[in-house]
């Protein structure tokens, strides 16, 4: 299946020939027919599964077939709401690559930033807005932003939405919307608020799923570290001494701990920065920048700031610290081992976080390799603690699931050269 069999236009497709786009990934292949046939979609994918090319391509092609025939000023025809602003920018920089070619205009909106440069770009008249609720909520206020015109809406990483406490902002856009329009609804996980969400505003959608959350990507190499909290900062520098990670993602749950660890980095002369909320917009798009270009090597982020970040070849994502919900593992480490690509997925777990892992060993129903090789190891009664946790889980509960003091070391595969687990060759894109 290649793009040229999904009946794109031609301008779109000189736009993806130019990107070096030309296989879809399943969720593109199934999505965009979908989408073009002017159907509802609910799209279950979790994040790196190219849903934004998904949805982007068909609405794109839809729009730039009816340019021609509205007269007068541009209408926002297309609303995206997406709930980072990083997120946006990255939503943004999709559109902008892919509609190069067919004379359409967007605009990206998000709070954080003086709103002029956004408000001149809604007055010089635009074809598709994307937007984070609480800012388009605010420029609807002050009549900036006229949503009766809209064709398509789409709602990106709806899971998110709720995560974050904007559920009630959605709510509100949607209640500004026109009733006729074709919805898209995205979403890595299904939680009840968000199944009754999408039950309200979507007719007869044709649902597509794709990679579901409990999965793990086969090409991701994951293992995990045993290790006291104290020692963690420890072990990380001393994993980052090996030269063949050329760039790694390391998430941290607080955003007073991702600022913590980059500096520990920067002292031991390793080139890091850290993302969060409470970083201002030129900070975070400065230090993702830095990222992409690998001016800096390792970037430290928190679960919200970072799931807008989308780098090519990120080849290890490290968790610091385990997250204490177990589908947050699972887009973590999808930010590695994208588009067929291979990475390494690298965590750390103190005593007080084996409830996670057990968690999160039952979502993806099988056992994340140990590694008991490394300098810091915890002391004999920590492990035996975590040991003897694993004796009281049942039969395939889950549990650590070690028959002997061998499981624990690292098997050298026959793709790796180092202890850390360097990435096998990647494929052409």
């Amino acid at each position: 299946m290649s793009f040229e069999n999904l009946n794109l236009i031609e301008p779109i497709l000189r736009a993806l020939q130019t990107e070096g786009y030309t296989t879809p990934t399943p969720i593109q292949e199934q999505a965009i027919p979908i989408i073009l046939n002017r159907n509802d979609l609910l799209g279950c994918a979790q994040t790196g599964t190219g849903k934004t090319a998904a949805f982007s391509i068909p609405v794109l092609q839809i729009l730039h077939g009816s340019k021609n025939i509205d007269k007068g000023p541009r209408k926002v025809k297309a609303l995206i709401l997406t709930p980072t602003r990083e997120l946006a920018i990255q939503i943004g920089e999709s559109l902008m690559a892919y509609g190069r070619h067919t004379g359409l205009r967007h605009a990206v909106i998000f709070g954080g930033v003086s709103q002029k440069s956004q408000t001149d770009a809604l007055r010089n008249g635009i074809d598709i807005l994307v937007a984070t609720p609480g800012r388009l909520l605010d420029l609807m206020n002050q009549k900036f932003v006229n949503l009766h015109h809209i064709e398509f809406f789409v709602l990106d990483e709806a899971d998110r939405m709720l995560d974050m406490g904007f559920i009630h902002d959605v709510k509100k856009v949607i209640a500004s919307l026109p009733a006729r329009r074709q919805t898209l609804f995205f979403s890595a996980t299904m939680p009840p608020e968000i199944s009754k969400l999408a039950n309200t505003i979507l007719t007869n959608p044709v649902k597509v799923e794709v990679t579901p959350v409990s999965s793990t990507v086969d090409t991701i190499e994951q293992s995990v570290y045993f290790v006291d909290k104290k020692d963690k900062k420890s072990l990380l520098i001393d994993i980052l001494q090996d030269k063949s990670i050329l760039s790694a993602l390391v998430f941290t749950r607080t955003k007073h701990g991702a600022d913590k660890v980059a500096k520990d980095l920067v002292r031991a002369g390793i080139q890091s920065e850290a993302i969060h909320g409470n970083k201002s917009q030129n900070a975070r798009q400065r230090a993702l920048s830095n990222f992409k270009s690998r001016e800096t090597r390792v970037l430290v982020a928190t679960d919200i700031a970072a799931r807008g970040i989308d780098v090519e070849e990120l080849s290890h994502v490290f968790n610091f610290e385990l997250p204490n919900v177990p589908e947050t593992y699972v887009h973590r480490i999808g930010r590695t081992g994208r588009a067929g690509l291979s990475g390494v997925a690298i965590s750390f777990c103190d005593i007080d976080e084996k409830e996670f892992l057990r968690d999160i060993h039952k979502l993806i129903a099988k056992q994340i390799p140990v590694v008991e090789d490394h300098p810091f190891p915890l002391a004999p009664g920590a492990l035996k603690e975590l040991n003897d946790g694993k004796k009281k889980k049942p039969a395939g509960g889950g549990g650590y699931g070690h028959t002997n003091s061998n499981s624990f070391k690292r098997k050298p595969t026959s793709n790796s050269n180092n202890r850390w687990g360097k990435p096998r060759p990647q494929r052409d894109k």
